[in-house]
């Protein structure tokens, strides 16, 4: 055994629950057993999916601090609060806009996507004699799928994009300045989908589904997957969240039902590495804090791991543990922690009481355990900030931004590094030697769109600009055959040709298909030597535990 330990200055991370003054009780979860977080919280509110008769409705109330002096309102809610009821069915998810923490999008089985704004007036008078509460009204309705929708998404960056997935197994981009229509759809889904998640610049989207395959989208051109890779062999349960720009994170089930977090390469969905975490049937929820935390809470456990990520390896740093198992869970935007006492995340945990009873919302702090009075930038890296990098008309014409980011010391925002942009290419190992040098990739964006005229418009969202006539007319202008091919075929040659002959066309299109059906056999080959080599692994540990029983 090795007398080294790995120098980390979070190995002492500890999670500190609030007191019950300082959480919530009484809270009516949703009965709906559809897969999601159930909570999502923003700087100043948190949503959660209610257990409400008379069709579908979440709750948003004031953040819960686990470091007030004195609460803010009574701990127990009352039977009787703010809600927002317009759904006709149960809400299955909401979503906290990163660019204003008074705005939420919610989903449910209806088939719409409400976008809603907070007044903070709702909340006075909060908990006195007679106070009478006011519901909440939609300021934007969006008739998203036929079917449920099942998930929401804000675009990290551009401000007004929102991303749904419904029960028509596509994922829709909307324009929350103009959702009459999708401004782009991603198809290629043979199940239901899971989760979904933008990478930290928004320019790449991941998604897992009941299919078992982790597929990779670029949101700028639409249509089907760039990437797509086998995910974790069980059907259940399968989340997804970025860690880096080019490093994805899953969670999930294996055949034998063992419970897996995974790392993957965006580059080509390769798989980095598989750690087994225990064999539980609660689905594992990803949470990722931009320190280089990885958190991990299962449903129904009491437990929360967390993992430092370093050079592609998840180092176990500690666990905090709770008797009350979790129903759903959410993390805190990084701007709004109390970096006075060393408070590097904060989970709000949602646990349900008995057939009767109401649930409650703990918040969990997770500290730093250091004396000092100034700001410890060590433990604190710039968070994304609140201002947005981009527009929705400036995205939707295929511009690229990083995502701005805040000094938690001083409050100065700042942006943050572009990430060079990469060309989705087959896998390394599969493409043949080139004979000359390939072209320099420039950091430079191949999407361009005419510059915006200054034409105001109003938004239906207080706090949105919508965006000019002229800004929407070029956004939807698509990049020509020659971009598209140069970025994302999967065959291409290493400089587009010119022009083709139309039978120069059909060959290379047959071409093209004969080598995607080549590549499915062998990816199928390869699955079922897989297969037979979890059998003989699982015939092993049967021989094995058999011996010892003998």
């Amino acid at each position: 055994m090795s007398r080294f330990v790995r120098a980390s200055k979070y190995r002492h991370v500890f999670g500190q629950p609030a007191k019950k003054e300082h959480g919530l009780e009484n809270v009516k979860v949703t009965n709906s057993a559809w897969d999601t977080n159930v909570v999502a919280a923003s700087g100043e509110y948190l949503s959660i999916n209610w257990n409400a008769s008379g069709g579908g409705a979440f709750a948003i109330v004031p953040l819960p601090s686990p470091f007030a002096a004195i609460p803010d309102f009574n701990y127990k809610l009352p039977d009787s609060l703010p809600l927002a009821r317009s759904h006709t069915a149960p809400v299955l998810d909401t979503d906290w806009s990163p660019h204003n923490d008074k705005v939420v999008a919610s989903a449910g089985e209806d088939g719409k996507v409400m976008v809603w704004k907070v007044e903070p007036e709702t909340f006075e008078g909060w908990g006195a004699e007679g106070w009478v509460p006011t519901d909440f009204d939609p300021v934007a309705r969006i008739d998203a799928s036929p079917r449920k929708v099942g998930q929401v998404l804000f675009h990290p960056t551009a401000q007004n994009v929102l991303a749904s997935a419904s029960g028509e197994h596509v994922v829709k981009l909307w324009d929350l300045a103009a959702p009459e229509s999708p401004r782009l759809t991603l198809t290629g889904h043979a199940d239901a989908i899971q989760s979904l998640a933008f990478s930290p610049s928004g320019t790449l989207l991941a998604t897992t589904s009941r299919d078992r395959k982790l597929r990779l989208f670029d949101p700028r051109v639409g249509g089907g997957a760039v990437r797509t890779a086998e995910g974790h062999g069980g059907i259940k349960g399968a989340r997804v969240i970025f860690i880096s720009p080019d490093r994805l994170a899953t969670t999930g089930f294996s055949k034998m039902s063992d419970r897996q977090v995974s790392l993957w390469d965006t580059a080509d969905l390769r798989n980095v590495k598989t750690v087994t975490l225990d064999q539980s049937a609660g689905v594992v929820m990803p949470f990722w804090s931009d320190n280089g935390i990885l958190f991990l809470g299962g449903k129904g456990d009491g437990n929360i791991r967390y993992f430092e990520y370093e050079a592609d390896a998840l180092h176990p740093l500690s666990e905090h543990k709770s008797s009350d198992p979790q129903r759903g869970m959410c993390f805190l935007p990084r701007r709004a922690l109390n970096v006075g006492e060393c408070e590097i995340a904060r989970a709000y945990k949602v646990t349900t009481g008995g057939p009767g009873g109401g649930g409650t919302v703990e918040p969990i702090a997770f500290i730093v355990p250091r004396k000092a009075d100034s700001f410890q930038s060590d433990i604190f890296p710039p968070a994304p900030s609140i201002e947005p990098s981009l527009s929705a008309a400036e995205f939707f014409a295929g511009k690229e931004a990083p995502i701005r980011l805040v000094s938690l010391e001083d409050g100065v925002n700042f942006a943050g590094k572009a990430a060079a942009p990469q060309a989705y290419t087959p896998q390394a190992q599969q493409a043949p030697v080139q004979a000359k040098a390939e072209p320099k990739v420039e950091p430079t964006r191949t999407y361009t769109a005419p510059a915006p005229e200054p034409v105001a418009r109003q938004s239906s969202v207080d706090s949105y600009s919508a965006p000019s006539l002229a800004e929407r007319t070029s956004s939807y202008s698509a990049p020509s055959p020659a971009e598209r091919t140069s970025s994302y075929s999967s065959y291409s040659s290493p400089a587009p040709a010119p022009a083709a002959p139309a039978q120069q066309d059909s060959a290379l299109t047959e071409e093209n298909a004969r080598l995607n059906t080549e590549l499915r056999e062998a990816y199928a080959k390869i699955r079922g030597l897989e297969l037979e080599l979890e059998g003989v692994r699982a015939n092993a540990r049967r021989a094995a535990q058999a011996l010892l029983e003998g």
